[in-house]
């Protein structure tokens, strides 16, 4: 056995034994980090173990990078209180202390830490509890950075990375969530004070156009999130922008969030009504990616009535039990609606809730001008249905 799963297993214990102390710590290379200048904390990468309760985890996994403009590490806010959220929805997370420029290690040290950190989870995903088919990362400003770069970059092998075991295995995330991210090294939008740490002495266009990281998006880089302000002018929205765009350009299925209000480095600022609000899309981005709960999908396709008559415009939401798996909407023109396998509801049984206008029921009026019911007929109670493999044609009426 290696020492590294050894290490490994031994921290998941101590984290099983007290579940209420501080988080394991498992350095990335128990024997020394490759380009390691000593054998203290800064020169050697590790990572905070967070487990998911037992009872609660749904076999997700992140590996979390905080920022900090590669000269530093804000481990609190975009750290400790991220593991604990995605501890909420039963992921597992894995806090990555990754090199610094300001300690004189310069890139490709960054990118040799963030690919073992995923390539460690999945190596051990056994022991970890995790599916080595489920782990994201996620990066906030300079750690959005190092985010994008293992997003783009996993196969790139850079000089100076070990070649054991466990580099054999995949550096790929699933999914990756660059939060206001600095990516461009090379336009005037782009951070200089992360460009300097992150090259340091090497410093040169070419090696600051190589680590633009929206220059590096293929159509193998995995599905994106991304949340920004527009206030922000510390590492403008041009960043994450010019990111969304490049992934547009390829094909690769992104998202992106960007608040009006807020400035650079807020975190999960779960406390602002309305900046708060951004980590509830990334929980509804992953569930409806098949992230949290990987379950079977069905198309569908039918119709939709009212007393009779086809909805004129309005939509259906299929929603599982699970509270972890994807919700499926369909949208209903004329009385009809279709779902193909990728987008429809996930096998088993299924709650419904449909929307109408309120003009399909002839003297009806509503505040809002729509319908939206969870019952097929008035005191029906929860209308629900059973999804089947392949495709579901469904005769959905609803009596008022």
């Amino acid at each position: 056995m290696n020492k590294t799963l050894i290490t490994t297993i031994a921290a998941l214990l101590a984290c099983s034994l007290s579940p209420a102390a501080e988080p394991a710590k498992v350095p990335l290379w128990p024997d020394g980090a490759p380009g390691a200048k000593g054998n203290e904390g800064k020169d050697q990468p590790f990572l905070l173990v967070w487990p998911a309760a037992k009872e609660k985890s749904n076999g997700a996994a992140f590996v979390v990078c905080p920022g900090g403009g590669y000269g530093g590490l804000a481990a609190d806010h975009e750290g400790t209180q991220v593991a604990k959220w995605f501890n909420g929805l039963g992921v597992s997370a894995f806090v990555l202390h990754y090199r610094l420029g300001s300690q004189g290690y310069h890139f490709p040290t960054q990118l040799i830490d963030v690919q073992r950190a995923i390539r460690h989870v999945r190596a051990n995903a056994t022991q970890l509890g995790v599916d080595p088919h489920r782990i994201g990362i996620i990066g906030f400003s300079a750690g959005g950075h190092l985010t994008s770069m293992a997003a783009t970059m996993f196969d790139e092998k850079p000089a100076g990375a070990t070649d054991d075991a466990i580099d054999q295995v995949s550096a790929r995330p699933d999914v990756a969530v660059p939060t206001y991210p600095v990516i461009s090294m090379i336009d005037d939008f782009g951070h200089k004070g992360s460009r300097k740490n992150l090259l340091g002495p090497n410093d040169s266009d070419e090696l600051a156009r190589h680590v633009s990281t929206h220059l590096r998006v293929t159509e193998n880089t995995p599905p994106i999130f991304i949340f920004q302000t527009d206030e922000d002018i510390v590492v403008p929205a041009e960043n994450s922008v010019n990111f969304y765009l490049a992934c547009r350009k390829h094909g690769v299925p992104a998202e992106l969030h960007i608040y009006r209000p807020g400035p650079h480095g807020v975190g999960l600022f779960l406390g602002d009504p309305v900046l708060g609000t951004w980590s509830g899309h990334l929980r509804d981005w992953l569930r409806n990616q098949g992230f949290l709960s990987p379950g079977a999908r069905a198309a569908v396709s039918g119709k939709l009535t009212v007393n009779g008559a086809p909805v004129s415009w309005g939509s259906i939401v299929f929603a599982p039990d699970d509270p972890s798996a994807p919700v499926a909407c369909a949208r209903v023109m004329k009385g009809q609606f279709k779902l193909n396998e990728q987008t429809g509801p996930v096998l088993g049984k299924v709650s419904l809730t449909a929307s109408y206008s309120a003009t399909d029921v002839p003297g009806l009026e509503t505040p809002d001008g729509t319908v939206t019911t969870k019952e097929q007929s008035p005191g029906g109670g929860a209308w629900t249905i059973n999804i089947q493999p392949g495709t579901n044609t469904l005769a959905l009426d609803i009596s008022r």
